[in-house]
């Protein structure tokens, strides 16, 4: 192939085959999640991300570059959800930065394009960490350069290919660079994301087939987008096949090589991650027989785990599809109620992610006017932020994020936002939240109420009581799939098999000597009658503390509860 240049019309032919293999691998991605909840999203929210791109780049009309690159930035920066849904958005704005004033992409232009990409989503994280998409991102703009370096006259084809491969070897080396990867047994999801859309877009550069038609549930106009799994026909391969070899013989990296090579010969998504005489192995393949026998090569075989994937979509879909879209129509309709209602003007107005009927009811009756529906199994999208912002008609707007995973979209809507003074508290969890809006003073000016709220929800320590989804070792804890475990701020602190032992283990590993309060905050699969046991077993254990307990409504989460 003596593809010189890469023009505007196969640009966007590489970006929405890119975004395609990312769709359908985000379920895949997800269960890279370190930590084994069931609400893992890294692949669900990059999709949405680059959906909402590829949703406007699809519909354009007449396809030039300065046009392409204004519906990648602009779409993936309203679309962005989640912290690795946000910096994907910021390496697709830094890489369009470059090439939207050219009118074709050579070798140059590329590797000038991967280093901007990179340049830009370092600069929107605070804290950048290595082991993550960042470090596979740079890993792929490093080579495009040095390749450049080696040989000014490489061809496209060759420089698109390396770039992947490279991409690939950096990913496979997170674990060594996050030890929490290293013992969850997973490479970093967000790297693994964004190499399916490297993989996609090269695949289309060749010249191999894609569909490129994009419908509603892919570029996230609704909301049970998410959730929403592959039809079963669309299942290239049928089961998802997981084991760990013991080695008893020599494994060497020309072996892996080999042996991965022999996996992508069988089936697709394939992870192959080794390390002090064992190999954890997964792959999606019609025939689990050849992976086994293949791996029985190598040595024993312990964990072997075998899901028809096809069987699974089929019963999620109809589990999920009636319920998600009565959810959704509700929600359409009490925000057009909203929506036409006047709202006052006021100095001081606030935003509030919320999921559970209980916990949005605490927060509408401590003043929050507007919520926004999502939190653990739903990242709202910068877009989310700022229809938000929109229908709050006040001059200063506190937002509370109350997830880690949605501050930087947060953020994101802050600076896209011109006409009115937004201010982001940093809330991790809902009782972070809530504790943000009760310590807000009027008679303070809105930097000294940030300040005062910043402070009081480092003070807040939260633990959520949810079930394992998969068998992995994290925390110094072995863990098994239905397990119940106790997920605080920074680490597993419980695990076991009963939900009331497990939630008061989290609240003694929460608890310090100057705590006060504990509050207890119930899910919509637990009873008032089984809450109010738990928080009668809290109070004999310490008596010197307050004990509240609430209704939360919230799905997933037996409970979250709080110490401070």
């Amino acid at each position: 192939m003596n593809t010189t240049t890469i023009d505007a019309s196969l640009m966007a032919k590489m970006f929405l085959s890119g975004a395609k293999n990312l769709e359908a691998k985000k379920e895949w991605i997800n269960e890279l999640n370190v930590f084994p909840v069931p609400d893992g999203d890294t692949g669900t929210n990059m999709t949405l991300t680059i959906m909402s791109a590829a949703k406007e780049v699809a519909a354009m009309e007449q396809v030039t570059m300065e046009t392409f690159a204004k519906a990648v930035s602009s779409g993936s920066l309203r679309g962005a959800r989640g912290n690795s849904g946000v910096i994907l958005s910021q390496l697709l704005r830094g890489f369009t930065k470059v090439i939207k004033s050219e009118q074709e992409v050579d070798t140059a232009t590329l590797a000038s394009a991967f280093q901007k990409a990179v340049e830009t989503a370092y600069k929107a994280v605070m804290k950048p960490k290595e082991g993550t998409i960042l470090t596979v991102a740079r890993g792929a703009a490093d080579r495009a350069v040095e390749l450049l370096e080696e040989n000014p006259d490489i061809e496209l084809e060759a420089m698109l290919g390396e770039i992947v491969r490279r991409s690939e070897e950096v990913l496979d080396q997170t674990p060594e660079m996050l030890p929490v990867l290293k013992e969850a047994g997973v490479v970093d999801s967000g790297g693994e994301g964004l190499l399916q859309v490297l993989k996609g877009a090269y695949d289309a550069f060749l010249g191999k087939e894609v569909d490129y038609s994009l419908d509603a549930a892919q570029t996230g106009e609704a909301p049970a987008a998410d959730t929403q799994a592959q039809a079963p026909a669309e299942i290239r391969y049928g089961y998802c096949t997981e084991f760990i070899i013991l080695l008893e013989k020599e494994y060497t990296e020309e072996t892996e090589l080999e042996f991965k090579a022999y996996l992508e010969s069988i089936g697709d998504s394939i992870v192959v991650v080794s390390d002090d005489g064992i190999v954890k192995v997964h792959v999606h393949t019609n025939d689990p027989g050849l992976a086994i026998q293949r791996a029985l090569t190598y040595g024993s075989l312990t964990r072997m785990k075998i899901d028809n994937m096809r069987e699974e979509h089929q019963e999620k879909l109809f589990k999920e599809s009636e319920k998600k879209e009565a959810e959704r129509k509700a929600a359409e309709e009490k925000a057009a109620k909203e929506a036409q209602q006047p709202k006052e003007h006021k100095p001081v107005g606030f935003i509030s992610v919320s999921i559970g009927e209980g916990i949005k009811e605490i927060f509408h009756d401590l003043g929050v006017d507007y919520l926004i529906e999502g939190g653990q199994t739903m990242n709202p999208s910068t877009e989310d932020m700022l229809n938000a912002i929109d229908q709050v008609n006040a001059d200063t707007i506190f937002i509370l994020p109350n997830n880690k995973n949605i501050i930087m979209a947060a953020n994101q809507a802050r600076d896209l936002t011109e006409d009115k003074q937004i201010i982001v508290i940093p809330t991790k969890t809902i009782p972070q939240g809530i504790t943000a809006v009760i310590n807000y003073v009027p008679e303070k000016t809105p930097e000294e109420n940030a300040e005062a709220m910043t402070e009081e929800i480092s003070r807040v320590r939260t633990g959520q009581l949810t079930y394992a989804v998969r068998d992995t070792h994290i925390d110094d804890k072995t863990i098994q799939a239905g397990d119940i475990m106790g997920v605080g701020d920074h680490a597993i602190l419980a695990v076991g098999k009963e939900v009331d032992p497990v939630a008061l283990e989290t609240i003694r590993e929460m608890m310090t000597d100057e705590a006060e309060l504990i509050s207890i905050y119930y899910g919509e699969d637990m009873n008032e009658e089984e809450a109010t046991a738990l928080r009668t077993k809290v109070e004999e254990q310490y008596p010197e503390c307050d004990v509240e307990l609430n209704y939360g409504g919230q799905p997933i989460y037996y409970y979250i509860v709080s110490v401070e």
